[in-house]
């Protein structure tokens, strides 16, 4: 099995990158040999339609919705669901223009190379620093997220539990990704599990809200979309199958469409039982949102239950944010866009030192905020500023770049693709509402 292939969240946006820099020296061989076959055969297309859906599935799947739940809750009240509707649509168009754009360039800086073929270099540099400051403020967000649990179930200050948890995983992060993946493999699963168990003890309860109740109206419901989109972060990774998915042209955009569409269900279920076990205000002013459902469903026990699920769940989305950050700053070096300096690799752990520290760095920095919303919002805010441009993209390159693509994103009005396009103006529009959060 490919090593790449084990990890199932975005810890790979760009898989060629780490051919040679991140795994253990008792794997080198086997991994350049691996390689070698891949550069003079290409890769083997071993996974059709549904597990390549099953593998996108696990990539989106993450600890947004422990973490912001409850933020989301206070913006759009029982109508919760809808802002996971609206969320997903959103990153369905973004996801197919990722596949149709990902089929022509498969460098390693991805949105940067999108970006600087389609407009400029100065502005693929920016849109590529955006990226990075999301990374970033995500780490931030979800070690607040992690802190909330903690707190609940030990007491001692967020702020302070997340610091030291982002410690933590940068020296894990920085001893190399065999330990990452093997603790994201396990992580995934336990997350999963604790999601699906939220769902099944809100059953019973359904029905005894209305679910259409909007106290702060439609712009509140889109708010909390924008802000819940945070959930879905990871989707634009599984374009990265590409080249190991059976008849790509055809099962690529469908598993995107099918595994955003899922994850889209399990939200929504998720949402419609914890706003029916739980009052929505209740939901909003608690720091584990997620564990006080469980808690109010069935006692004190399952609280602790699912406390301890949100702790691997956000522990786990932190390490493959720190994991995602330091390999693109790794690849923008190799690409000679960020300083050489930063693509060094360390001779002992086989992973790109200065870079690894730098994220853990700055994502302590940003911690300073001490609001989950608001850095989730500025996380937000950079991730709708690079899906804008890249849908941008599709549209540019469509007249400009006309190498033959194995996808192209369906429907086209007078030349001009239609979903891409809308996909950037919504992308733009939920920018809006991002801001209302950081504000």
């Amino acid at each position: 099995m490919d090593v790449v292939m084990m990890l199932p969240y975005k810890c790979f946006p760009n898989p060629h990158i780490y051919k040679t820099a991140n795994f253990p020296s008792i794997m080198e061989k086997e991994v350049g040999r691996h390689i070698k076959i891949r550069n003079e055969r290409g890769l083997k297309r071993t996974l059709g339609l549904w597990k390549t859906t099953i593998a996108g599935i696990g990539i989106i799947l993450g600890a947004g919705i422990y973490a912001l739940i409850g933020v989301g809750a206070g913006s759009a009240g029982p109508a919760l669901w809808l802002s996971f509707l609206v969320a997903g649509f959103v990153a369905t168009l973004s996801g197919l223009s990722y596949a149709e754009l990902s089929s022509i360039f498969k460098g390693d800086a991805a949105e940067y190379d999108y970006i600087e073929k389609a407009f400029h270099k100065h502005i693929a540099l920016i849109i590529s620093i955006s990226i990075l400051f999301a990374v970033v403020f995500v780490s931030a967000a979800v070690a607040l997220g992690f802190g909330g649990y903690f707190q609940s179930l030990f007491g001692f200050d967020i702020f302070w539990i997340a610091f030291v948890l982002l410690l933590i995983l940068t020296i894990i992060n920085w001893l190399g990704i065999e330990l990452s993946s093997t603790l994201n493999i396990i992580f995934t699963v336990i997350e999963a599990s604790g999601l699906l168990f939220i769902i099944l003890l809100g059953i019973p309860k359904w029905g005894s809200v209305n679910l259409f109740y909007m106290p702060h109206g439609f712009s509140g419901v889109l708010q909390a979309g924008a802000l819940v989109f945070f959930s879905f972060l990871g989707f634009e990774s599984m374009v990265k199958l590409t080249e190991e998915t059976k008849n790509p042209s055809k099962n690529m955009p469908r598993a995107i469409i099918f595994a955003v569409t899922i994850t889209t269900v399990i939200y929504i279920l998720v949402a419609v039982s914890a706003v029916s076990v739980l009052d929505w205000q209740a939901l909003n002013s608690s720091k584990s949102p997620l564990a006080d459902v469980a808690g109010q469903g069935l006692g004190a026990y399952t609280f602790v239950v699912i406390a301890l699920v949100a702790l691997f769940s956000t522990t786990n989305t932190v390490l493959m944010e720190l994991v995602t950050g330091s390999r693109m700053i790794y690849g923008m070096a190799r690409e000679k866009v960020f300083p050489r300096w930063l693509g060094n690799i360390n001779r002992v752990t086989r992973t790109p030192h200065y870079a690894v520290f730098a994220v853990g760095l700055f994502s302590l920095v940003f911690l300073f905020f001490n609001d989950l919303e608001r850095v989730a919002s500025l996380a937000n805010f950079f991730t709708f500023i690079t899906f804008a441009m890249v849908n941008f993209a599709v549209i540019v390159l469509r007249k400009s770049y006309p190498k033959k693509r194995s996808f192209v994103v369906p429907g086209s009005v007078f030349g001009v693709p239609v979903l891409p396009l809308l996909g950037g103006l919504l992308s733009l529009g939920m920018l809006y509402y991002v801001w209302l959060g950081i504000v």
